[in-house]
Parts: C-alpha cells; sequence; structure tokens
C-alpha cells in the first residue's frame, strides 16, 4: 500500500518549477520537496535533479540535516566559484523505524506534523518576516517573499547567522509516538491556507491520499486566485503550488 502521495498546480504561473522525491534505503525513507526559485523550465530540471540528490543522500545517512547539507555545500561551491545558477527553498523528512523523524530545511518550504487533531508546524521560515517580525506599529514588516536561505547560495552558516541570526540550515526532532501524518508544502501551498485560516489538519485528514493532497494545492490556488481579485481584479495570481503528505508509523 502507497504510504505517500505528491501534487502540484501551476498557479497562474506559466510553469511549474517545484520538485519533490521520495526514497528509502534500508527501511528509512527520505521526504524531500524543493520550491525552485524562478519559471525557468532549466529551474524546474535542476530542481528535479537536486531533491533526488538530497533523497538518495539522507536516506542512506538516516538524517534530514547530514543529507541536505551534504548537497547544500555541493552547490554552496558551485555558487562560490561559477555563481548561483539556480535557487531553491528546501524541506527535508527522514524516518527510519523506531527512531525519531528528523526534518532539516533551508528557505520558507515547510514541514507539518498532524497528529492528535492538530497540526504542528515543525520548521520556522528563512525570510525577512522572521528577520523583522510586525507589530503594532508596523504590522507589515518584513516580507515574507523575501527568502533568507536558499539551496543554491554560497553563504555558510556563519553568513547567514551574521546576517540575519539564523543559519543557513536548520533542524529539528520530533519523536513519532503513534499514527501521524506527515505535510511537506511550498509557500504557494500553505500561504493560502493560512491566510484564509483553514484548518491543516482538516485538509488533509482524507482516508484517501492521493484526492487528499490534490485537494489541498487545488483548494490553495483557488483561495489565493479569489483572494488576489478581490484585492484587484487586474492583478490575479497565484504562486505554484505542490506538497506532499505520508502517513508515519512509529
Amino acid at each position: 500500500m502507497r504510504t505517500y502521495a505528491t501534487a502540484q498546480h501551476t498557479g497562474t504561473d506559466p510553469g511549474q518549477c517545484d520538485a519533490t522525491a521520495v526514497r528509502t534505503v534500508n527501511g528509512t525513507r527520505a521526504y524531500v520537496l524543493l520550491d525552485g526559485i524562478g519559471r525557468r523550465e532549466e529551474t524546474h530540471r535542476w530542481a528535479l535533479g537536486a531533491a533526488r540528490q538530497i533523497a538518495g543522500a539522507a536516506a542512506r545517512r538516516g538524517d534530514a540535516e547530514a543529507g541536505l547539507r551534504y548537497v547544500y555545500d555541493l552547490h554552496r561551491q558551485d555558487a562560490a566559484h561559477y555563481g548561483s545558477a539556480h535557487q531553491a527553498a528546501a524541506v527535508v523528512a527522514v524516518k527510519a523505524p523506531d527512531r525519531p523523524l528528523t526534518v532539516a530545511w533551508c528557505g520558507d518550504s515547510r514541514a507539518y506534523l498532524m497528529e492528535r487533531g492538530i497540526a504542528v508546524r515543525l520548521t520556522e521560515d528563512h525570510n525577512k518576516r522572521r528577520v523583522y517580525p510586525p507589530t503594532a506599529l508596523y504590522p507589515y514588516s518584513g516580507n515574507r517573499n523575501h527568502i533568507t536561505s536558499f539551496l543554491g547560495s554560497d553563504a555558510t552558516d556563519e553568513d547567514r547567522q551574521r546576517q540575519y541570526g539564523h543559519p543557513a540550515i536548520e533542524t529539528t526532532t520530533r519523536k513519532i509516538t503513534g499514527p501521524s501524518r506527515l505535510l511537506l508544502a511550498s509557500d504557494g501551498a500553505y500561504e493560502p491556507h493560512e491566510d484564509a485560516g483553514h484548518c491543516l489538519f482538516t485538509e488533509c485528514d482524507g482516508d484517501d491520499l492521493i484526492p487528499t493532497v490534490r485537494d489541498l494545492v487545488n483548494l490553495a490556488v483557488d483561495t489565493a486566485v479569489k483572494t488576489s481579485r478581490a484585492l484587484d481584479p487586474n492583478r490575479v495570481y497565484a504562486d505554484n503550488a505542490t506538497a506532499l503528505l505520508a502517513d508515519l508509523a512509529p
């Protein structure tokens, strides 16, 4: 029985630049989602290759941070020598039998854990809103669309820490105590739901993973289109929306 599913929607963009990958090695499974920055077909092809590379590295190492950091450093060296040709926000989750879930990320793609009726967000966005949080005086301080770390950067952890107060890659660990569901999502998939106040646990609680994740991204795009049209009928917009949904067991 398939225990994971993915879905994508281009939104109103002309092309798709996001990618997902799943790899299993000796019972350890790695889930990866990349939100490619840009609208070029070359970015999509690069993101597909990078997602598969990270999934393989993370599954073999049995750890999300180790896998992401290995590939991040490869691309960082290329960027340092030749410039940053392609970029993506990345999130990785690794689950091995009888071991905690590990999650690592750079950028603003997110991981959520669905358990006991709630959606628990496991990641913190790497973007200007985190660096400059909104206040009562400046409610729109910090642009959430300006990400502060990404795959394809030449920045080290120390560089990002000095500049933005967080390292290039962050990680967390979560013990899985019972049946639960993992969601990896690009900002185009989670932001419309968050802005509209939708319950992510409810949206991800369908029995069949495939239609559930497909409905999740379709609703995200529909919501973004309706919201943007209400603000300005001449500027209707919905970002690429990509999500990966997986059932987990201890």
